[in-house]
């Protein structure tokens, strides 16, 4: 018998949902997961495109891949994605919370409070309720884990993304409190990604300072990542290849040191 590095990185028979997969870094972990024989749920707040994002990558896999409308910040979504994920591959093994998104403020401390309470919301605590409701069906899964995206900004300075970086921070600490919860029955980790230039950079309007300096990080790499560099890692902590790993915050940022990238404030 030939021995096979790459078995347990195999995903055959796990049922997955990704969050926020209809493009950018959730695509490239969906296709990961597909690649590798996993059954994949796209849940995104854009129907139709998680529609064709899943018919996309079903074709270029050959495996079963799902595209569903959702709000994670909506309880009702939720439940859909997830009644709807059971009855129709059977179970729920695996879940990617990768939803997360915020805008730059010129002045971190005119952040309104409904502004850090939405951020909130979206960036940590919808992580939170979808693994509530996952969470029967995990327990009752082989190799079960959660696998958060989170980001470099809530472990180093980035005024800009106050709310944002503020609710990253928490979900770090909520996603380790979980792992302890959970214990050896599912494995939860989180992964802090450095900058990776995708179609989110353009949505929040940064101005062309910002955008040079992220596009030129003073990383140990010297580059800018891409989604499918992320999604490898996820790809890992998903798979048996993980089997010992749980409670961690592992970045995937270049070698990026904790320090400020962006460009420094004018004091004058």
């Amino acid at each position: 018998m030939t021995f096979d590095p790459f078995a347990d990185f195999r995903m055959n028979g796990h049922v997955a949902i990704v969050t926020g997969a209809a493009q950018n870094i959730g695509e490239a972990i969906a296709r990961n997961f597909s690649g590798a024989g996993a059954k994949v749920v796209i849940a995104d707040r854009n129907a139709e495109k998680a529609a064709a994002t899943a018919a996309q990558l079903s074709a270029e896999t050959g495996g079963e891949v799902v595209g569903l409308g959702c709000d994670v910040t909506v309880e009702a979504d939720i439940a859909r994605v997830v009644e709807h994920t059971v009855d129709r591959f059977g179970g729920i093994s695996t879940l990617v919370n990768n939803v997360g998104w915020g805008r730059p403020y010129a002045d971190p401390l005119d952040i309104g409070v409904e502004d850090m309470v939405e951020g909130y919301k979206l960036n940590c605590v919808s992580a939170l309720r979808i693994t509530a409701a996952c969470r029967p069906y995990l327990l009752e899964a082989d190799n079960a884990t959660v696998t958060n995206s989170g980001s470099m900004v809530a472990v180093m300075p980035a005024f800009e993304f106050l709310a944002y970086s503020a609710a990253k921070a928490a979900l770090n600490h909520a996603m380790l409190s979980v792992a302890h919860y959970f214990g050896k029955q599912v494995r939860v980790n989180s992964i802090l990604i450095g900058t990776v230039l995708t179609d989110a950079y353009a949505d929040v309007g940064l101005d062309e300072k910002v955008r040079h300096a992220l596009a030129n990080p003073k990383n140990l790499t010297g580059r800018a990542g891409t989604p499918q560099d992320v999604a490898n890692a996820f790809l890992w902590l998903a798979s048996p290849a993980a089997g010992w790993v749980s409670g961690q915050t592992i970045q995937v940022a270049g070698g990026g040191a904790r320090s400020r990238i962006l460009p420094k404030r004018d004091s004058g």
